[in-house]
């Protein structure tokens, strides 16, 4: 149940069917721009660009699709960060060239294919930069255009889901699940997420294979229960009332979700307990070192140094036992008790 990266996770086991990247596409790409793709000839390939430092922030995926008859990429970067990153066109372009060189290297060639980058971005903030890598570049846009045509540059498309209503959420079922949920997902609190739940469900009721329907529930709450932190016991409650009210074939999968759930937050507790317990015995036994070392040294100790010695912890009581030889006099050894 447990998922080191909810955002990643969902964006792969979403975008990453074919289906709802055509549909994307098909319902998002401007229209110059689809008029000269071939969406059939859509494949996702199994590179991914995006360095172990910037996993927790990024998500990439890469098409392979026919753009104007001609072999071409598509680059799907998905920003699962809740704040905008300024230097997106210049990670967009590391990207690209890694893209480039990774044709070079398996085919030999050096005519390179067309890459036409997206960005897909759900954070809390609204998109407030330019499109472009001349954006970025200082002083780009005070050169004349015979300058500017020395100097790479290029726009990438951004759809920024924070804004989008319901009305503009268009495509299939699953599209427009996934979109609504990554479009709530950042933005909606614990009061208002089980409506975003029950817009999702009432799309999934729209597929006429209801297995289908049933996996992809499990795959949406289970991105929502380990993307969701914050839900509470109760909030869970809440939301799986609403689903056997008005999804009754996913309330199986989410009572089951939320007590998976609910059973790793108490091993947890009993991890953090046990764990806890451990500390505290080793530092009441560091205690009781020092106070027996330093009597034996210099004969008994007052009630008040002892409470102080009591009140220290781990690494200052190592400290003080670690250097019981060099004390001459109780006095050094008050350095590291205060």
């Amino acid at each position: 149940m447990k998922i080191q990266n909810p955002h990643d996770k969902f964006f792969k086991e979403t975008f990453g069917h074919i289906e709802v990247a055509k549909d994307f596409l098909n319902n998002y790409l401007p229209e110059n721009i689809i008029k000269i793709i071939d969406v059939d000839t859509l494949q996702l390939q199994k590179d991914s660009f995006i360095n172990e430092e910037l996993q927790e922030s990024f998500s990439d995926l890469l098409f392979k699709v026919d753009i104007n008859e001609n072999e071409g990429y598509i680059y799907f970067l998905f920003e699962h960060k809740s704040y905008i990153s300024k230097d997106i066109a210049f990670q967009l372009l590391k990207y690209m060239i890694k893209i480039w060189e990774t044709k070079i290297k398996k085919e030999k060639t050096y005519e390179l294919p067309v890459i036409i980058p997206l960005v897909i971005y759900h954070g809390r903030d609204s998109w407030n930069i330019k499109t472009s890598l001349g954006q970025i570049i200082k002083g780009y846009e005070k050169l004349s255009d015979d300058i500017k045509k020395y100097i790479p540059n290029f726009e990438y498309l951004l759809y920024d889901l924070s804004r989008y209503t319901d009305e503009e959420i268009k495509g299939e079922a699953q599209l427009r699940i996934v979109l609504t949920i990554l479009r709530d997902i950042f933005t909606k609190d614990s009061r208002e997420l089980p409506e975003s739940i029950l817009r999702a469900v009432y799309y999934l009721q729209e597929l006429e294979d209801k297995q289908t329907g049933i996996e992809y529930f499990e795959t949406l709450m289970r991105y929502i229960f380990s993307a969701r932190t914050d839900l509470t016991t109760n909030d869970m409650d809440i939301i799986i009332n609403k689903i056997e009210n008005t999804y009754p074939e996913g309330s199986e999968v989410v009572l089951t979700l939320a007590e998976k759930l609910r059973a790793e937050g108490r091993e947890r507790g009993r991890e953090e307990g046990i764990k806890k317990g451990r500390v505290e015995g080793r530092t009441e036994a560091l205690v009781e070192t020092a106070i027996k070392l330093l009597t034996k040294k210099f004969g008994s100790l007052p009630a008040e140094l002892k409470i102080k010695i009591s009140k220290l912890d781990t690494a200052t009581l190592e400290l003080v036992i670690d250097n019981i030889f060099e004390y001459q006099s109780l006095e050094d050894a008050k350095k590291y008790i205060s």
